[in-house]
């Protein structure tokens, strides 16, 4: 979940939408007695950036087991949540913000929908990335994008990913991917500046005739990619449609875009006593 620091003051960027999916991550995995709602998940977050004095922050919610016994029923644990926040920046950096990152195309296959819960944002679905990032990292590269158990292109370590090609906006189907609240913000923001965006299938060699390829993601935020596989990407920088979605999405962050009213949750005062 990202905080951003507005014209208005601090507000935070979908909060509804980042804390139901949390709650429908617990509910997938079967979770059974947990006692916080929405409400009480919402005023936490606010309550933990008043506390840490912060204006620009990414917060992490996580539940965890804090009670049973040693085991893996979840029917015999209890849930409880921490809630953290910090100062933040950029995830790929910002020269990768302004010029875009180089890719590679994991070796690591994305989670199959029957080995683990996909649409669960889950701790254990990031051993996967976490692999594909480091060796991605170590072989000099900015990210990773990994192919779903059928040979197409499922999504990054982190971050979903779109195409360009022919003055339209691609990105994968649903079936393997975690569906990203940032994903839904670029697609409607890339709809409102009048491009079609059309789910479908898109194989490795798609991305590399793209005439642009660009990911999104809490963390990444928006941010092109130049190259994929020591393949360069369109011109080898920006294109001129993801430069617009970029800006767009920085405008609504800033408190500045038709959409920031409606996504942007200003951080509440303390209550009095």
């Amino acid at each position: 979940i990202r905080c951003y620091d507005t014209k208005d003051g601090p507000a935070v960027l979908r909060l509804a939408e980042h804390l139901e999916r949390f709650l429908k991550s617990a509910h997938i995995l079967g979770v059974r007695e947990f006692s916080y709602g929405l409400e009480t998940l919402r005023e936490a977050v606010h309550a933990v950036i008043r506390a840490n004095d912060l204006r620009a922050c990414y917060i992490r919610p996580l539940m965890y087991m804090a009670a049973g016994p040693l085991g893996l029923n979840l029917d015999e644990m209890r849930p409880s949540v921490g809630i953290a926040a910090w100062e933040w920046e950029t995830f790929l950096g910002q020269e990768a913000i302004e010029k875009g990152a180089r890719m590679i195309v994991s070796s690591f296959t994305r989670h199959h929908p029957n080995v683990s819960m996909t649409k669960a944002k889950i701790s254990g679905n990031y051993v996967n990335s976490v692999m594909a990032k480091t060796l991605a990292c170590r072989a000099g590269f900015d990210e990773a994008v990994m192919l779903d158990p059928s040979g197409y292109v499922s999504e990054c370590t982190g971050e979903n990913i779109f195409l360009v090609s022919g003055g339209r906006v691609y990105t994968p189907p649903r079936a393997s991917i975690l569906e990203g609240i940032t994903r839904d913000s670029i697609i409607a923001l890339a709809q409102d500046l009048g491009y079609a965006v059309l789910e479908e299938p898109i194989s490795r060699d798609q991305l590399y005739a793209a005439d642009e390829v660009f990911v999104s993601g809490t963390a990444a935020e928006c941010v092109a990619i130049c190259e994929i596989d020591h393949r360069v990407i369109g011109e080898g920088g920006m294109g001129p449609i993801t430069r617009e979605i970029q800006q767009a999405f920085f405008m609504t962050v800033r408190g500045e875009g038709p959409r920031s009213q409606a996504w942007l949750e200003p951080v509440a005062a303390p209550p009095t006593r």
